[in-house]
């Protein structure tokens, strides 16, 4: 008989009941180093006070009236995300997903309005992960996830990660836009060399094309800046946002540019529940906590170092781990055993981690994190690899 919880997640048998900082206490009393924030979503840790305390005070005053009316917090969220980024104006939903799809659809209309309406495909990288709706299966283009779901939406081609050459190749009178993660997480923790992207902004001016950069998982200071593409020196013409953005409360948001955004009038595009009262009054409280002097570049520190003590355990037990990759706090241990094993060896060590693709372990822990919980994680993996030797 089928579970009252349609069963689509292989779950762990384990069930938290209250979270606080980097660390999750099961129903069993157990307390565990939580080094997957909700995959990358819970970036200020569990239960953040500032956090609590805004959606205390908002939830006691308004939820949502829908986008029929102004949204103060919204405008204040939005303006907020255009000072500190590449973009003109932002569009709030609730997930990276309906980010993504956003943004194709504004790259096909942009085009449209402009002239080019035979120009609709768009070029994605193989590895990728853009959300589970049809159209972002598609732009990813992984056959595990779209097995099934047949006829595959049209209008999306896929070339290798960080080859710039074969990118360029693909490129033909049909094509839209390029969409590419700066950091692949769900694809192995894959970080896209600053020439890759520089090569990108360079190809999408050249043949008029929208630059998509998805940073749902790579953004809000996940790499030690807000978004990952700064440390590139390139910006983007539309980008995904979601993730951290909330800090563990679902907000999704596509920031863009005014000359590919100035197709999208009333009408264009809509979400019921994107950008209420709520969801805004909490992403502006993450703001309040990565925009205070200092935070972003406290979080590149840590990560520097969290790297570095990854590296050290996985030179220790080269049976075990064949290397390190990543970007800040978004780190991937390559794995000689199976990744799931590891995960799971881990856990018992009360460290929690996740997979990703390419046999790699993930960890994202919150960028709240310091020195005794970079010490307690690197000791856990040091157990969890020892283990492979008893």
């Amino acid at each position: 008989m089928i579970s009252a919880v349609m069963p689509t997640y292989a779950r762990a048998d384990i069930a938290f009941e209250h979270g606080e900082g980097a660390y999750l206490f099961s129903t069993t009393g157990e307390k565990y180093l939580d080094f997957t924030s909700g995959i990358a979503v819970t970036a200020l840790g569990h239960c953040h006070p500032h956090l609590v305390e805004t959606l205390i005070c908002q939830g006691r005053k308004l939820w949502h009236t829908s986008n029929l009316f102004q949204i103060p917090e919204q405008t204040r969220l939005a303006e907020r995300l255009v000072a500190n980024s590449f973009a003109d104006t932002v569009f709030f939903g609730n997930s990276g997903a309906e980010a993504g799809e956003l943004a194709i659809k504004i790259a096909r209309k942009y085009q449209h309005e402009t002239g080019h309406p035979e120009r609709y495909r768009i070029i994605g990288c193989n590895g990728a992960f853009h959300g589970r709706t049809l159209a972002t299966l598609a732009a990813a283009g992984n056959e595990k996830y779209l097995k099934g779901y047949d006829p595959v939406v049209e209008g999306f081609d896929h070339v290798a990660f960080d080859n710039l050459n074969e990118l360029r190749a693909k490129i033909g009178p049909e094509t839209a836009g390029i969409l590419v993660e700066p950091v692949q997480g769900e694809g192995g923790v894959r970080p896209a060399s600053a020439e890759f992207l520089k090569g990108l902004r360079e190809a999408a001016d050249e043949f008029g094309l929208v630059l998509i950069f998805d940073e749902v998982q790579s953004g809000m200071g996940r790499t030690g800046k807000l978004w990952a593409h700064e440390w590139a020196g390139v910006t983007p013409d539309v980008m995904m946002s979601a993730k951290g953005l909330g800090g563990g409360f679902p907000v999704g948001a596509l920031l863009a540019t005014e000359k590919v955004a100035s197709v999208m009038g009333p009408g264009a595009h809509g979400s019921t529940f994107g950008g209420n009262a709520l969801a805004m009054a909490v992403g502006n409280a993450v703001l309040d906590v990565m925009l205070a002097p200092g935070f972003l570049e406290s979080v590149d520190l840590k990560a520097k170092a969290l790297r570095t003590r990854l590296e050290t355990v996985a030179s220790a037990h080269p049976k075990v781990l064949s290397g390190v990759r990543g970007a800040g706090m978004l780190q991937g241990l390559q794995c000689k055993v199976p990744n799931t094993e590891l995960v799971e060896r881990l856990r018992r060590h009360k460290l929690l981690a996740v997979t990703a693709g390419d046999n790699v372990v993930r960890l994202a822990p919150p960028l709240i994190i310091g020195q005794s919980e970079i010490d307690q994680a690197c000791a856990a993996l040091d157990a969890a690899c020892r283990s492979w030797a008893s």
